[in-house]
């Protein structure tokens, strides 16, 4: 079986790997550079806490890969699981982390409660206002910059073929397959596994499934580097006016985002901007996680095009149109934790024609359906 990835963001360059590993033929066809759009823009948060509760399998088999990434690819990916340390900063946020962490006990996921003393003797230094908070020992943080590209040059290893810099122009769908035009040469497939990101959108639309979705782009920066060390990834629960995230990476410097809307970004060409004029703001939000903030420069900010789709959902599953065409997009500013694991998925969907993965809350269909 032939299989044409479009997109090689993480999604797509796990789907790749995945895929070859299970022996299909692939080839990943890639506008610009592997992993240059969503995922290189992502915190590189890897969490399961606040997650939509039927994604947490999905979350749980991810961090799974995540844990053997370095041996799998044959790269250190800065998979580093430091835990996940998620702040509280008044009742609402008390009440959210507790509900959350009721419901998600039967999904698997058990989250320690800190009250103010476990807060202050176990991680001296942050948020000194913060009541209490969650933690989660086995989350923590990989690098965006390094993911997409190992696992794309796993793939290769494996026989898959990446093409990269091809602008994609007409998909036509046959007896024989899909056949896909490009600036680099025409390429055909039994199987279209669309992991576009935003762009996925249009790709879906062009065999009738319309998905609302927007690109948008988050607003990230790093401090110099500091001499004291944050083990966890730093986090909040919402709604009473402390918002953001941050986490220290092992050179010392503070990677942080969140505490500011995301920017409205143009598809063509999909470029997006870190709005300078709202990083004064954005930090000030950041002050309570981390009041050393307040002393340190920030050295670069730095944003990238994420589709969020209308109901903060991804589209994975086959399409409800198209038989041999699989959708994998729209993870809203949430993927970066899940990449690994929809890749295996997506690869599992595709080979064997189910998974043991629960996936149908993320079915394309529930669109069409809003639309009849």
């Amino acid at each position: 079986m032939n299989v044409i990835v479009l997109g090689g963001g993480l999604m797509g360059t796990a789907s790749a790997y995945f895929l070859a590993r299970r022996g299909l033929k692939v080839t990943l066809i890639e506008r610009n550079r592997v992993g240059s759009g969503a995922t290189v823009a992502s915190f590189g948060n890897i969490r399961r806490s606040g997650r939509y509760l039927p994604q947490l399998p999905l979350a749980y088999r991810s961090l799974c890969l995540w844990r053997e990434a370095e041996a799998m690819l044959g790269q250190d990916v800065e998979f580093r699981p430091t835990g996940h340390l998620r702040l509280v900063f008044g009742e609402t946020g008390l009440a959210s982390m507790r509900s959350f962490s009721d419901a998600a006990r039967p999904w698997g996921l058990v989250l320690e409660e800190l009250d103010v003393r476990d807060v202050r003797s176990r991680f001296p230094g942050v948020g000194p206002s913060a009541i209490g908070a969650s933690f989660s020992a086995e989350d923590g943080s990989g690098n965006p910059r390094l993911i997409s590209p190992a696992f794309a040059t796993a793939a290769r290893r494996l026989g898959a073929e990446i093409v990269e810099q091809a602008e994609v122009g007409a998909i036509t769908n046959s007896a024989s397959g899909f056949h896909v035009a490009t600036t680099k040469g025409q390429f055909s497939g039994e199987v279209l596994l669309n992991t576009a990101g935003v762009w996925g959108a249009q790709i879906a639309a062009r065999f009738g499934e319309a998905v609302p979705i927007e690109a948008r782009g988050p607003q990230m920066g790093v401090t110099e580097p500091l001499p004291h060390r944050i083990l966890p990834v730093l986090g909040v629960w919402g709604g009473d006016g402390t918002e953001g995230y941050l986490r220290q990476v092992e050179r010392g410097n503070i990677v942080f985002g969140g505490g500011v809307e995301r920017t409205h970004v143009p598809l063509d060409p999909g470029h997006a901007r870190a709005d300078p004029a709202s990083l004064s703001q954005q930090l000030r939000m950041l002050l309570p996680l981390l009041p050393a903030l307040a002393k340190v420069s920030v050295i670069r900010t730095w944003s990238g095009c994420e589709g969020y789709v209308a109901d903060g959902l991804p589209i994975m599953g086959p399409s409800a149109t198209t038989p041999g065409l699989f959708h994998a997009f729209g993870f809203s500013g949430h993927g970066f934790q899940l990449g690994p694991g929809v890749g295996d998925v997506m690869a599992e969907l595709i080979a064997l024609g189910q998974t043991e993965t629960p996936l149908h809350d993320f079915r394309i269909e529930r669109f069409l359906q809003t639309a009849c």
